[in-house]
């Protein structure tokens, strides 16, 4: 007779601990997410300025479902976004104020509710089993092909980049002497926004915007509205093509995540030959700190993985990027936002 198997030593429960249990949930909860973004889609902080309004009366005057309208300003309201002051009436909080587009940092646009970014999420455990981005998986075609046959998607992304540009602009902006630079590129710049933001803070600069046709192409109604649009050159071009050569500064803001490192450094090699020996390249980036340390750079880092396949690195991964184009990282300076990392050239 053969021995008896041993005996599987017993494990323990794990103790009965209950905010743990709810704090996972509201962690998985992906309904108030999109009722935000579906909400900030409507405008209707905007039409809360004046005070508390019925719901009832603002379907009305956005022409949507009146009940369903109730019931998503009350769930948002139970998360102290917005607040139902009387039955079925509803007014702005702390939260939902910068969804008005009139705050001076105004996120109205900056949650689109995309459904091509929804089916691209929805394909997270093909990602998860495979390293490869989920929006190819879903689309068939990869991120930024994607957009440039879908332009109305291409606005709102736009739209988000203006958004978050704002918040840039005050936070990023100290954490470099910009007065220095006489010219600037700046290298997968959108529609100008950032660009316009800088040139109107230092008239003595001037700008050249480099980026796809489809995304420069509301790049002069931009640089006009901030009053610049004279000191600034547009080039619509991919970012792998030639860069234009002989300036001052050249600035990838959030541009390198969104690529893998083969193509981060076919970018930057480019970028190094255009450069003259005492240029600087200014790459403003959320950076990946260490251990567990709460950072929306790790949150980036994975939704940049799904839709574009690219990464978010820390300075040490950058640094050797830069290394393999000719370029050495000179220094690196945090800010509330992004951190800006500036290279110049290794010889």
């Amino acid at each position: 007779m053969s021995a008896p198997a041993p005996a599987t030593p017993a494990v323990a429960p794990p103790p009965m601990d209950l905010p743990s249990v709810v704090r996972l949930a509201e962690l998985a909860d992906y309904v108030v997410p999109l009722i935000l973004r579906a909400v900030a889609d409507l405008g209707v902080a905007d039409l809360l300025v004046a005070g508390p309004r019925p719901a009832a009366e603002l379907a009305g005057e956005l022409g949507v479902h009146a009940g369903t309208l109730l019931r998503a300003l009350r769930a948002l309201a139970s998360k102290g976004v917005f607040t139902e002051v009387s039955p079925g009436v509803f007014g702005l909080t702390a939260l939902a104020a910068p969804l008005r587009a009139d705050h001076p940092l105004s996120l109205r646009e900056a949650y689109p509710l995309l459904p091509s970014d929804l089916r691209a999420w929805a394909m997270l455990g093909h990602t998860l089993r495979t390293g490869e981005p989920g929006f190819d998986a879903a689309h068939g075609e990869d991120y930024w092909t994607y957009l440039a046959g879908h332009p109305e998607e291409s606005v709102r992304v736009d739209g988000w980049m203006r958004s978050v540009n704002r918040l840039h602009l005050r936070t990023v902006l100290p954490g470099h002497d910009w007065s220095r630079l006489s010219t600037v590129v700046d290298l997968g710049g959108g529609n100008g926004a950032f660009l316009a933001g800088l040139l109107r803070r230092y008239p003595g600069l001037r700008g050249h915007l480099v980026d796809l046709p489809h995304v420069v192409a509301g790049a002069p109604a931009v640089l006009a509205e901030a009053g610049v649009a004279g000191r600034c050159e547009i080039t619509a071009g991919n970012i792998f093509d030639p860069v234009p050569a002989g300036a001052d500064g050249y600035v990838l803001k959030t541009v390198l995540p969104g690529f893998g490192d083969a193509d981060v450094v076919r970018i930057l090699t480019r970028v190094r030959a255009a450069m003259r020996p005492d240029s600087e390249l200014l790459l403003l980036e959320a950076v990946l700190p260490p251990g567990d340390a709460p950072d929306v750079a790790k949150l980036f880092d994975v939704h940049t993985l799904v839709l574009s396949g690219g990464a978010h690195r820390d300075p040490a991964a950058t640094g050797a990027l830069l290394a393999r184009a000719g370029l050495r990282l000179d220094r690196v300076t945090p800010t509330p936002t992004l951190t800006v990392l500036r290279a110049v050239p290794a010889t």
